[in-house]
């Protein structure tokens, strides 16, 4: 279950360049389950999912978007931007 978007200055960065959002998850979710439930939530495209445990012990899941500027519209929608 997606908790909450992952927001710093690189994350955002990184969405403008490389159409990837970040968010935190919960630490028993596989990429499989986040890449189905962004897509579901989302209504977009997922290319990719790679998952890691932040310092404080949290899961980032790093998702890549198949479509250009996807990052973007769906940091905009989240109030990110």
């Amino acid at each position: 279950m997606i908790q909450h978007p992952y927001v710093t200055e690189k994350a955002t960065l990184m969405a403008e360049k490389d159409n990837v959002l970040q968010f935190i998850v919960d630490v028993s979710d596989t990429k499989p389950k986040v890449k189905k439930e962004i897509e579901a939530l989302f209504n977009v495209k997922v290319a990719g999912v790679n998952m890691m445990l932040t310092s404080k012990g949290k899961k980032k899941a790093i998702v890549t978007f198949e479509e250009p500027n996807t990052a973007t519209e769906l940091a905009s929608r989240l109030g990110i931007f």
